[in-house]
C-alpha cells in the first residue's frame, strides 16, 4: 500500500504563525494561507472593533457562502451541458 506524501508547510495568516501538513503542494498552501489573511483583513477592515474567534468565524462563512454559490454555479452549468448533449 503505497503512503501519501505529506508536506509541511509553514505560512502566516494575521500575523500568527502556521505550520500547515498534507498531500497538497507547498505553492497551493501558501496560495490558501494568503487568500484566508486576504478575507481576514478585508473584514476586519469594516469591522475593526471585532476579536480574532469573530473574525476567524466570519472568515469561514464566507469562505464556505462563496464555496456553496460555487458548487451550485457548476451544478446548474452541468445540468445545462447535459441538456444541450441530450438535444433538449
Amino acid at each position: 500500500m503505497s503512503e501519501i506524501q505529506r508536506n509541511r508547510t509553514s505560512v502566516d495568516i494575521y500575523g500568527q504563525q502556521y505550520v500547515i501538513v498534507g498531500s497538497e503542494s507547498s505553492s497551493h498552501v501558501r496560495l490558501v494561507a494568503s487568500l484566508v489573511d486576504d478575507k481576514m483583513r478585508e473584514i476586519s477592515s469594516k469591522n475593526p472593533s471585532l476579536d480574532i474567534s469573530k473574525l476567524a468565524v466570519l472568515t469561514a462563512v464566507n469562505a464556505v457562502n462563496d464555496y456553496i454559490k460555487l458548487t451550485d454555479r457548476l451544478e446548474r452549468l452541468e445540468n445545462e451541458l447535459n441538456r444541450v448533449k441530450d438535444g433538449k
